[in-house]
């Protein structure tokens, strides 16, 4: 099994349930595996693997949708990657709010999710 990852990706965007978040957006920091079996090894060429830069594409598209719940950005972008990626067989992704509405908390909040191919 090979193992493809995007760490740290920032993004600025508009999710969450409070109209102060819809308004001034927050920061939020992406992490993502990708497994899958090559088609061949070595692995020579891009067809026999799952693009990362075409994921962080389709990770940055779906980023731009503002969503009131972490949790279905997770779910929807990780469903999405296993239906547009047929070599993929599983993802875990975690998606974290930078600087959540909270009052008094001093860190971020987020969310992690698996979905392996069997479970579509």
């Amino acid at each position: 099994m090979l193992s493809i990852h995007l760490h740290n990706i920032k993004f600025f965007a508009y999710h969450g349930i409070y109209e102060e978040e819809k308004l001034l957006g927050n920061e939020f920091e992406l992490n993502m595996t990708i497994k899958h079996s090559p088609q061949r090894l070595p692995v020579r060429h891009l067809e026999d693997t799952v693009d990362y830069i075409s994921v962080y594409e389709l990770v940055k598209e779906r980023m731009a949708v503002a969503t009131p719940l972490l949790e279905t950005l997770a779910t929807s972008i990780a469903r999405e990657i296993l239906e547009k990626y047929p070599l993929a067989e599983e993802v875990l992704i975690s998606i974290r709010k930078m600087y959540p509405p909270v009052s008094g908390l001093n860190g971020s909040v987020g969310v992690s999710f698996e979905l392996k191919r069997k479970d579509l």
